[in-house]
């Protein structure tokens, strides 16, 4: 892929309020009362009143897979969490073709909740926890960083703004109960004193890897960490579709590991226009989750980090 996909200058019917308290929902009165101070467009309220919201359990079908939510959480199903994305978070429509939902917290809404994970399901093939204690992510972080000066320049051509890898806000941490891998980056985006946060939760399943990514800024932080570690518990494959159903003589495996899933996590969602959401982080300050212009950049980086296939170091 050799394109970046563009929104342009978004222009949203919302002043900036302070971040709502993700630990309790508002009451009503108080809902209210941040409602008219934000002063929603019409469009915006009647987009929420639409949504057929879950809780609880939800099957997300093209994983085989099931959510555990609870009460705490709620999950909009795909055509409607295409609409948030592409009407209220003015995304284009072909960003977000492989969204399976969202999930949201509890008492926020789609015009005043802090983050919004995105819920997308990739067929990597199966990708080994073998060597999972022995994964160098600060190697990563530092390959991360080194192609930035041409991402960047390739930014400025698109006409988006430069962004840099600061580093981890949560470097990399893998379960191998729930075969759950999260970690998080904090970015630096040009002209935006907040960093940005972009927080991967991914839960491994027999051949493909559920995705959960949720973009906000670094203000939110504590609270974010505390739903992706929910989140990467929160998971379950149905029968046969599970991590220890793999087997090795009929299924596709991945060319790579946990740390080549980190490295081109965000590439591989540029690549398939899966994670370049341009989210409204926080009452409309954008943050461009993809950070590589194209596909060939991750090729280039896993080839550089992990060598070729026939390489004795191949993870």
């Amino acid at each position: 892929m050799g394109t970046w996909l563009r929104t342009g200058a978004i222009a949203l019917a919302l002043t900036a309020l302070g971040a709502p308290a993700l630990a309790a929902a508002p009451d009503k009165g108080e809902k209210a009362e941040a409602v008219a101070r934000a002063k929603v467009a019409p469009e915006m309220l009647a987009l929420q009143k639409s949504l057929h919201t879950q809780t609880g359990d939800v099957r997300i079908a093209e994983a085989k897979a099931v959510l555990h939510l609870g009460e705490n959480y709620y999950f909009i199903p795909a055509d409607e969490a295409k609409r948030v994305l592409t009407e209220a978070w003015r995304n284009p429509p072909d960003a977000v073709a492989n969204v399976l939902g969202m999930v949201m917290p509890k008492g926020a809404t789609l015009y005043d909740s802090p983050w919004g994970a995105v819920i997308t399901y990739q067929d990597t093939g199966h990708i080994s926890d073998a060597d999972a204690a022995g994964q160098d992510y600060e190697k990563v972080l530092r390959e991360m960083q080194s192609g930035e000066e041409a991402q960047n320049q390739a930014r400025k051509s698109a006409g988006y703004p430069t962004m840099r890898l600061v580093g981890w806000a949560q470097a990399p941490s893998y379960d191998s109960k729930s075969h759950s891998l999260i970690w998080a980056k904090e970015l630096a985006n040009e002209g935006d004193p907040v960093h940005g946060l972009n927080y991967d939760v991914r839960l491994l399943g027999r051949t493909g890897v559920l995705s959960l990514n949720m973009v906000s800024d670094m203000s939110v932080l504590g609270d974010i960490r505390g739903a992706a570690a929910s989140f990467g518990r929160s998971v379950t494959f149905e029968p046969g579709a599970a991590y220890a159903d793999y087997d090795a003589s009929t299924d596709k495996t991945a060319e790579y590991g946990l740390a080549g899933l980190v490295a081109g996590g965000t590439a591989v969602a540029v690549a398939q226009k899966v994670g370049l959401f341009a989210v409204i982080a926080k009452f409309g300050k954008l943050i461009f989750v993809g950070l590589f212009a194209a596909f060939a950049a991750l090729a280039g980086l896993v080839r550089r980090m992990f060598g070729a296939k026939e390489e004795k170091d191949v993870i």
